[in-house]
């Protein structure tokens, strides 16, 4: 049977799995948020965002392996590896928009920098979904394709000893490449 269009056999659809993701990775960052102060005074701040951001994006790819993209497993270390380099260019994209930011005004308000930092996580974010849901966390179905590869392979080495029908050879060739 096939999948409904837009929906991956197995997995969730787009707007379930991105919902999910939004849900995920944004109640883990809400979190994450608040744990990087707290943390911060017993060390210092800059040591304390590497970790809580280092445990978050642990944290997060094993929600998006379980829950966000319908995998039920735990993310393995390819998957966490994979996640972790969406992870750092997000965050190399909100950097880079707060330097171009602060590069074209000179004294950016609170809210300027609260909206380009936003549009930018946004941004990222969307494609960070869509890595995470294309490359890392993707189905692959290759196994089943190449049985198929491997059994349409055997079926055109089989040589037909005598023409089939009376056909000349090469109709006899054709048959049993489709046979």
């Amino acid at each position: 049977m096939n999948a409904p269009r837009g929906q991956r056999r197995g997995g969730p659809g787009t707007l379930t799995a991105f919902t999910r993701f939004v849900l995920c990775g944004g109640g883990v960052g809400l979190t994450s948020s608040f744990a990087v102060p707290v943390t911060a005074s017993w060390m210092p701040w800059i040591l304390a965002n590497a970790l809580i951001t280092a445990a978050s994006t642990l944290l997060a790819t094993e929600l998006h392996a379980r829950f966000t993209f319908g995998a039920g497993r735990h993310a393995s270390r390819r998957q966490h590896a994979q996640s972790a380099g969406s992870a750092v260019a997000a965050y190399a994209v909100t950097c880079a928009a707060m330097l171009v930011l602060h590069h074209l005004v000179a004294a950016p308000g609170a809210t300027l920098e609260q909206a380009v930092y936003l549009s930018a996580s946004a941004l990222a974010g969307v494609a960070r979904f869509a890595v995470l849901r294309l490359v890392v966390f993707a189905r692959r179905h290759a196994p089943a394709a190449s049985a198929d590869r491997a059994s349409a392979e055997r079926a055109a080495a089989v040589p037909c000893a005598r023409p089939v029908g009376g056909f000349p050879p090469a109709g006899a060739a054709v048959l049993c490449r489709t046979a």
